[in-house]
C-alpha cells in the first residue's frame, strides 16, 4: 500500500512479434490521462516466434533505443502476456473466508488449468459470493515466460512492476476511452502479428476470453505465397505501399480472401461463447491491434456479422500534445498501442 503517497504511474511496454510499443500517461485530479510518451519501434520477426523471446538481447537493444528516444525517466515498467503460456479460468466454489481461498485456490484452479500449477504464476479475485457458492476468477502464467518478459525489463535498467495480460489491458483501453457497455455485447479483438486476444463484454462485464492464434502474420503470408515477393515487401503491400507492378486490385483480393477466413475464425470463437453462457449474439465488434487498420477488414466484419465494427482509439479520452505527438502519427499508430495504453493507466501497487 502506498499509503499517503501520490500513485506512480507505469510505463506500458507491449512487445509484440512484431513490433515493440510504449506508452507512459500522467493521470491528473479526477482521473483524467495525459499523454506523456508514445512510440514504436519494429522487430525482425525471428526475434519473436510464436509469442516465445528468442533472441532477448535484440528486443532489449530495440526497446532500450526507443526508450532513449522518447526520453523515458520512469523506472516502473509493466509487461503483458497472452498465449498458450497464460490461461484465464472462472471457478465455482462453495463460498468459504478469504484466508480458507487463500489456502485452497491452488489446489482447485490445477483441475482447471491446462500446466500445472506448480510451474505457474496464479492470481485471483473474487466476482461473487452467494450463501452457498462463490465465483472466483483465476488467472495463471507460466512462471518462465514471465520471467523471460520481466527480465526483458530488468536488462533495460528499468523495474518490472505490473505483468499484465493482453485481454485485460485492452479491456482497461477500452473501459477508460468509451465506458463499460451496460447495454450490449460487445467483441474487444486485438489484432496482433501472431495473435488476436478475444475479450467479450456484456452488461459492464468482462465474460469471455480468447487468444486465437491468427494476424497479420496470415495475411503477409498469403501476400507472399501468392505475390512470389520477399516478407518485406509482402509487409509493404500489406499496408498499402507501392511495389513494383502489383496492382491494387490483386493485393484487395488477397487481403479480402484472408479477411473472410478470420471471419470465420472469429465465428467460431463467437459460436463457441453462446454455448457456455446466457447470450446469443454479438452486438458491436471493437478492433485494435497492429493489424486492424488492414485494408477492409472492418468491412469484411460488419458484413459477415451485420453489426456495427469500430476500430478502437485508446487515445479517445486522453490528452496529448499535437505539437509533440502529431495527429497523423497518432491515428496510425493507435490501434497497435491500445494494450500498452491499458497498462499505462494502471499505477504502481494497483
Amino acid at each position: 500500500m502506498l499509503l499517503g503517497k501520490k500513485k506512480k504511474n507505469i510505463v506500458g511496454l507491449d512487445i509484440g512479434s512484431s513490433a515493440v510499443k510504449l506508452v507512459e500517461l500522467k493521470v491528473g485530479r479526477g482521473g483524467r490521462a495525459s499523454l506523456v510518451h508514445a512510440g514504436v519501434a519494429p522487430l525482425s520477426p525471428e526475434a519473436i516466434v510464436e509469442g516465445t523471446i528468442m533472441d532477448s538481447s535484440l528486443v532489449v537493444e530495440v526497446a532500450g533505443r526507443l526508450i532513449r528516444e522518447r526520453g523515458v525517466k520512469n523506472p516502473n515498467f509493466g509487461v503483458s502476456l497472452a498465449g498458450m503460456n497464460v490461461a484465464i479460468r472462472k471457478i465455482h466454489l462453495p463460498t468459504m473466508s478469504e484466508a480458507e481461498l487463500a489456502e485452497s485456490i491452488p489446489w482447485e484452479a490445477e483441475q482447471y488449468l491446462p500446466f500445472p500449477v506448480s510451474d505457474a504464476n496464479l492470481d485471483y479475485v473474487v466476482l461473487e459470493t452467494g450463501p452457498e457458492t462463490m465465483t472466483v476468477l483465476a488467472v495463471a502464467a507460466k512462471k518462465d515466460r514471465v520471467a523471460d518478459y520481466t527480465s526483458v525489463v530488468s536488462q533495460l535498467g528499468k523495474t518490472p512492476v505490473l505483468v499484465d495480460l493482453d485481454v485485460f489491458a485492452i479491456q482497461n483501453a477500452y473501459e477508460y476511452n468509451y465506458g463499460a457497455p451496460e447495454d450490449r455485447v460487445v467483441a474487444l479483438a486485438n489484432v496482433g502479428a501472431y495473435l488476436t486476444n478475444i475479450n467479450i463484454l456484456a452488461h459492464g462485464q468482462s465474460v469471455f476470453w480468447r487468444d486465437i492464434i491468427w494476424g497479420g502474420n496470415n495475411f503477409t503470408e498469403a501476400i507472399q505465397r501468392e505475390l512470389h515477393v520477399t516478407r518485406e515487401q509482402a509487409e509493404a503491400i500489406k499496408v498499402g505501399e507501392r511495389v513494383g507492378d502489383v496492382s491494387p486490385q490483386t493485393v484487395f483480393g488477397i487481403i479480402n480472401a484472408v479477411a473472410q477466413d478470420f471471419a470465420e475464425e472469429l465465428k467460431r470463437t463467437f459460436d463457441f461463447f453462446y454455448t457456455t453462457s446466457a447470450h446469443d449474439r454479438v452486438e458491436e465488434i471493437v478492433l485494435s491491434g497492429g493489424s486492424a487498420h488492414l485494408l477492409n477488414l472492418d468491412q469484411v466484419l460488419k458484413d459477415r456479422f451485420s453489426v456495427p465494427v469500430e476500430i478502437m482509439n485508446p487515445f479517445k479520452e486522453i490528452a496529448y500534445s499535437e505539437t509533440e505527438f502529431p495527429p497523423e502519427w497518432l491515428n496510425r499508430h493507435a490501434p497497435a498501442l491500445a494494450v500498452a495504453v491499458g497498462m499505462a493507466l494502471r499505477t504502481v501497487g494497483d
